[in-house]
């Protein structure tokens, strides 16, 4: 069932990508609002609570919802609703037409546009940075959206599918996303406070979330792009970037494809709109890395590797899964 949903989610999202401002994104925003407003006190333990209401009650609907289908209605239905489900969670295109418009302004020359659509994208200043820390930009910044936006929906899915709760494994990962960056930015532009425990207990959620498939994300990496140089990556430079689980994909990343990535790419940023969709954002709060990984400067023709890389990372999910499912039904 699971191998089924996640086929049928991201081919639908190829064909009809989720519009920008759609109202289910939109009431969860309103519901994580909600939360803050009336739970955030300052103190650790309704930090944790306003964080459990917010990711939460979200997910519960959503397993609650497959089994009532599953159990009263059959599981054509519970299979559809997964659908739906990942549908709103997955999101190639939700991101991808910010890669694309920057690829095709470097592969055309036109640093100029280049420049401004990165600024765009994640609000980084980057008038002064060399054309090399350009397209080290794009490659981390992608990555990581790639990650956050399917790899990462498609890992907590499938080990909780296991057991009955793929829905819940979907929501909670792209909730716990949203949650931590949302809170930070609204507390950094002053329109509604969160407090340091509400945004503490939201970072530290996240990280516990997202440790489980920034691994999973990395070794399938490496083992559809350079194996030994991603792991030798992963082991010996991942601790050079900001963030511990970003920093073992963009690790793996750059040992799979022999990219030098690193040094000034990863400063803080959001874009202004970033409350308004569930796109994910650059890191926060961490220093710049003083070094960057081994490999060769970025080149335009990483584009093109990175685009690779992540395409047969797809498909090696999608292979395991239908081996999974081969086997469960052989069994």
């Amino acid at each position: 069932m699971s191998f089924l949903a996640i086929l049928c989610a991201l081919l639908i999202e190829q064909a009809r990508p989720l519009a920008h401002g759609n109202p289910v994104h939109a009431a969860l925003r309103a519901w994580t609002r909600w939360s803050n407003g009336n739970f955030d006190t300052g103190r650790p333990a309704h930090g944790w609570l306003a964080w459990g209401l917010a990711v939460g009650a979200p997910a519960l609907l959503a397993t609650a919802a497959h089994w009532v289908l599953a159990l009263w209605l059959g599981w054509p239905l519970a299979v559809l609703w997964n659908i739906v489900v990942l549908y709103f969670a997955l999101g190639f295109r939700q991101f991808s037409h910010h890669f694309t418009g920057l690829r095709d302004a470097v592969e055309e020359g036109d640093e100029a546009r280049a420049r401004e659509l990165l600024a765009r994208w994640q609000q980084v200043e980057v008038a002064a940075l060399p054309r090399s820390e350009i397209l080290r930009h794009i490659i981390e910044y992608s990555v990581l959206a790639a990650h956050r936006h399917v790899f990462g929906v498609l890992a907590w899915y499938s080990v909780l599918a296991a057991v009955g709760l793929g829905p819940a494994g979907a929501v909670v990962y792209r909730m716990g996303e949203f949650v931590s960056r949302y809170w930070r930015y609204k507390d950094r532009i002053g329109q509604q406070p969160a407090s340091p425990a509400l945004q503490d207990a939201a970072r530290s959620a996240w990280h516990a979330i997202d440790w489980l498939p920034a691994r999973a994300t990395a070794i399938a990496f490496a083992a559809v792009g350079s194996f030994e140089e991603a792991i030798d990556c992963w082991r010996n430079h991942a601790q050079r970037f900001p963030d511990d689980n970003d920093g073992v994909v963009l690790a793996a990343t750059s040992g799979a494809v022999n990219v030098r990535l690193g040094g000034e790419a990863l400063r803080s940023a959001f874009r202004p709109d970033a409350s308004q969709g569930f796109q994910s954002a650059a890191p926060a709060g961490g220093k710049p890395a003083a070094a960057g990984t081994p490999g060769r400067e970025p080149e335009p023709a990483h584009l093109r590797s990175i685009v690779g890389l992540v395409w047969r990372t797809v498909v090696l999910w999608m292979l395991l899964l239908a081996l999974l499912t081969l086997a469960r039904l052989l069994g």
